[in-house]
């Protein structure tokens, strides 16, 4: 397993990726940290029979994600990944979408746990990160520097497999565009998140806000985010 690659030549949507390696259709399919719900709405509707389950744990994201009422093969709940509230053997596909380091790191290997006892005999973790390169990560680590989580997040994986919760059944490195209309949606959707508290200085937020200018053009803000997928095949 390696956490990073130096050059990676794809550049797609991720759901390009997860539709690629894995059949969704007919599937109980359990999303964690589902956020604003954008990838649960594609997983759920782009498809025959799909029952999906998605968990936030942040509570303000959620009563958000409860007001959405196009979705009714969607059980929004609140829970996290280190003690998921569901039953075991009953799920085909477990998501983690640049979720798993956001888990404290003495809950990671509990949550890899938990990830494999909710899942059914053949099932599979699909676990994407960022990876720790790239001019979008230079910016953000100027105000939340996650290189040390995004590592811990790596040995869990490596540690699940290692311990044979887990068979790594493929490792996909490839490429995300990030795009925002301004640097005011770059606050909305990044410094003003509900499920982080960022209180930057006034020195580190002129910092960012000059970071960001410097890849600011008459289209907006564009970076090109390196992503990294481990597709974990359960051993039961």
């Amino acid at each position: 397993m390696e956490i990073s690659q130096q050059v990676s030549k794809r550049t797609c949507p991720e759901s390009e990726i997860y539709n690629e390696v894995l059949s969704l259709d007919d599937k109980r399919i359990l999303e964690l940290g589902c956020g604003k719900a954008e990838i649960t709405q594609d997983i759920a509707c782009n498809g025959q029979n799909r029952a999906v389950i998605a968990l936030e744990v942040d509570e303000r994201q959620h009563e958000k994600n409860l007001t959405i009422s196009d979705l009714p093969n969607v059980s929004f709940q609140t829970g996290g990944a280190e003690k998921i509230p569901v039953d075991k053997n009953s799920q085909d596909i477990v998501f983690m979408f640049k979720s798993l380091h956001h888990v404290p790191e003495d809950e990671l290997d509990k949550a890899l746990q938990e990830i494999h006892r909710v899942l059914s005999p053949q099932g599979r973790a699909y676990i994407s990160e960022p990876v720790y390169m790239g001019d979008f990560n230079t910016i953000l680590s100027l105000f939340n520097d996650e290189k040390h989580v995004r590592q811990a997040a790596f040995n869990a994986i490596k540690k699940a497999v290692d311990n044979e919760l887990f068979i790594l059944e493929k490792e996909i490195f490839f490429n995300v565009r990030v795009k925002f209309e301004n640097f005011e949606d770059f606050e909305n959707k990044v410094l003003n998140v509900t499920h982080t508290n960022h209180q930057l200085s006034d020195d580190t937020y002129n910092a960012v806000k000059t970071a960001f200018g410097n890849h600011f053009n008459k289209y907006g803000g564009e970076f090109i985010a390196p992503m990294r997928v481990d597709l974990l095949q359960v051993r039961k």
